[in-house]
């Protein structure tokens, strides 16, 4: 997405003279450092299927305060589920919650979209229909 950015407002100045602004995403979840979080469609709800070595690229996001480090969501929508592994996972309306191993930096997207099955979560269409 990040590329796509630079693209559009690169293509606005060459042949407009001026930035055409991309239309932004949304507002996503994010831990207290500004860390991406994002959700399996392959879970279900208080259930993780990601298990194994997708836990290498997918590590558990688990925050007992999670609610109060992400301003303007609803503290009964955050929750935590013992996984089958005896870990326990930070859970937003009963999904689990994930980082992506290539995310480095607060406000990295790197793992969106990928394969098909990992978003960010959009606390405003969440769970999606």
């Amino acid at each position: 997405m990040k590329k796509l950015r630079f693209v559009l407002i690169l293509l606005s100045l060459i042949f407009l003279g001026a930035p055409l602004v991309a239309a932004d995403m949304g507002e996503y979840l994010k831990d207290s450092k500004g860390m991406t979080l994002y959700w399996f469609t392959k879970d279900g709800k208080d259930m993780s299927a990601c298990m194994g070595g997708c836990l290498e690229k997918w590590p558990i996001f688990y925050d007992e305060n999670a609610a109060a480090s992400m301003p303007g969501t609803d503290p009964e929508d955050f929750g935590t589920l013992t996984r089958s592994d005896g870990k326990m996972q930070t859970t937003f309306r009963g999904y689990p919650l994930y980082y992506f191993f290539k995310d480095m930096a607060a406000g990295d997207e790197n793992g969106e979209g990928m394969k098909g099955v990992w978003y960010m979560v959009d606390p405003d269409n969440f769970p999606p229909k």
